[in-house]
């Protein structure tokens, strides 16, 4: 019986870790572009018996944000100020067995590294789930990986594909220094040689 028991315990395990692991709140794409125009999605899930009223998304340091696409049902708040973005329910909220998605477009930083987003989700019972933790909390952050690799929905600020960069100006600049003082030296070491030369057979 007390093996039973344990099987029947261990089965129950596999079934519910997966659907709560589903019920994270999460932030697509899990990898962008340095300095990219980025359409970041959140989607919520609902796992509890009162409905999802409130969303508040908190736009990581270095990320600019730019704008939101309006959702039926729900009003927006953006607020520069404490870099947060709120979604508000005016009709009912995300239901039990549901999930609703937020997106929105977003510059990326400049510098290569990973974006944490913090997120907090309101109940309608009161209660609130903060999604702020690492990735072994019970209630993770979702993260972004920013590289120089261009990823599939990374744009510039007209919505054209991003692509690869290339050398800056700057970049450039300095590799023709280089080359041009190589070349002069070069030739000045040329030039003395045959100097030198000339001047031995007249001897």
């Amino acid at each position: 019986m007390k093996k039973l028991m344990t099987c029947l315990l261990a089965g129950a395990m596999l079934v519910i870790l997966p659907v709560i692991a589903s019920a994270h709140v999460t932030v697509a794409p899990a990898e962008s572009t340095t300095g990219a125009w980025e359409t970041y999605t959140v989607k919520v899930p609902v796992e509890k018996d009162s409905a999802t009223i409130k969303v508040v998304v908190k736009v990581p340091a270095g990320v600019a944000f730019q704008s939101y696409e309006p959702v039926p049902g729900w009003n927006v708040v953006v607020n520069k100020a404490d870099s947060t973005v709120t979604w508000t329910a005016t009709n009912g909220g995300i239901q039990n067995g549901q999930f609703q998605r937020f997106s929105f477009v977003a510059q990326n930083p400049d510098k290569a590294g990973t974006v944490d987003w913090n997120a907090y989700q309101y109940y309608q019972d009161g209660s609130i789930v903060e999604w702020t933790g690492n990735e072994d909390a019970d209630y993770p952050h979702a993260t972004t990986t920013i590289s120089k690799a261009v990823s599939d929905s990374a744009t510039d600020s007209h919505g054209k594909k991003a692509t690869e960069k290339k050398e800056t100006n700057e970049d450039t600049k300095s590799v023709s220094v280089i080359q041009w003082v190589s070349l002069g030296i070069a030739i000045l070491a040329l030039v003395l040689a045959v100097w030198t030369f000339v001047m031995k057979r007249k001897k």
